[in-house]
């Protein structure tokens, strides 16, 4: 079965021809400054029929357009809600209308992070899986949880897509949602070059000489031996960890999934030479190991994501007994083949 899909990301939007498991095509399209939704749209038109003619599909051969948006959506009103400063004007467009007039199509639209996580439940790194909770690293951060094989959606459209908004520094930056400190905030694609500007001697690092400096260019550099680069890719490694921890808390799934920008791969790498299993627990232990049917959140009174504290590098937490063999696992997401 062959769809029209689109991805609307924070710095660009990928557009694809997709059947069944299969990508057939795809392009990407540089979001521009300012870029209001209806231009993108427009451009995302002409790239589905370039795509289309150059692999010979017409339109009529597939079953509909699925679209991820970058902000929050009402899959019941097949509409955007709110674009926290993306793609302005969003909400006012009837995109299934859209879909209808120029393509003759069904439309459906769901929040990108939440979208990511239905592609690997079904294709990538989840299958078989029903709790899962994904982290997407890019422009921003996306969280995002399925709980017995259902994505959550809340009253409001709010819940389990907001996870690079829980806050991690209560005394941090301000954040684009208007909250302050949250891990989006601190250790995102876009927080990263204010916290460059705020560390001290950056001056001096080799991170100087870049004009922008994404996560990429950091990890490079900070493999490299640049001091400074090596304690800011350690910061945003700490605050993935707490929110990942925050994730798990609230979501208890048996799986995290990274996926994302540069920094997903960078991460994933980078986390597990520093011992990264440590933010992931996940499964009860024995009940021998707890005298009985106590929970974790009954028995540890301390809380596991205080910078890392009560968490150790083997992935443990220090008010409980040995759980390593318990312990899940973090699956990063590669879809670079």
């Amino acid at each position: 079965m062959k769809v029209l899909a689109a991805d609307f990301g924070g710095s660009h939007a990928t557009c694809a021809i997709v059947d069944d498991r299969t990508l057939i095509a795809s392009e990407e399209i540089a979001a521009v400054d300012q870029e209001t939704f209806a231009t993108m749209l427009g451009r995302v038109a002409t790239t589905f029929e370039r795509l289309t003619r150059r692999e010979s599909i017409s339109f009529k051969e597939c079953k509909g357009i699925a679209l991820g948006f970058a902000g929050l959506v009402s899959t019941k009103a097949g509409r955007v809600l709110s674009t926290n400063s993306k793609y302005e004007g969003a909400p006012e467009i009837d995109v299934a209308e859209w879909s209808r007039q120029l393509f003759d199509l069904p439309l459906r639209i769901e929040n990108d992070a939440r979208m990511a996580l239905l592609g690997e439940v079904y294709a990538g790194a989840a299958q078989g899986s029903t709790d899962v909770v994904m982290m997407t690293l890019g422009t921003g951060i996306g969280g995002v949880a399925m709980i017995e094989g259902k994505l959550l959606q809340g009253k409001h459209s709010q819940a389990g897509c907001l996870g690079g908004h829980i806050p991690v520094l209560f005394t941090g930056r301000p954040c684009t949602c208007g909250a302050i400190g949250c891990a989006e905030s601190e250790a995102a694609g876009w927080s990263l070059p204010l916290v460059i500007a705020e560390w001290p001697e950056a001056s001096q690092s080799s991170l100087a000489k870049y004009s922008k400096v994404g996560f990429k260019e950091l990890f490079s550099e900070a493999s490299a031996g640049d001091q400074v680069a090596a304690a800011i890719r350690d910061r945003c490694l700490k605050i993935w960890s707490a929110t990942a921890v925050g994730l798990v808390h609230v979501y208890d799934p048996d799986i995290i999934v990274i996926g994302g920008g540069s920094a997903a791969h960078e991460a994933a790498v980078a986390a597990r030479q520093a011992g990264a299993e440590r933010i992931i627990m996940l499964e009860k232990a024995p009940e021998a190991e707890y005298g009985g049917n106590d929970s974790h959140d009954q028995k540890c009174q301390s809380p596991c994501n205080e910078d890392l504290g009560n968490v150790d590098r083997a992935g443990n937490c220090a008010a409980l007994p040995d759980r390593r063999e318990k312990a899940a696992y973090i699956q990063q997401a590669d879809h670079s083949q």
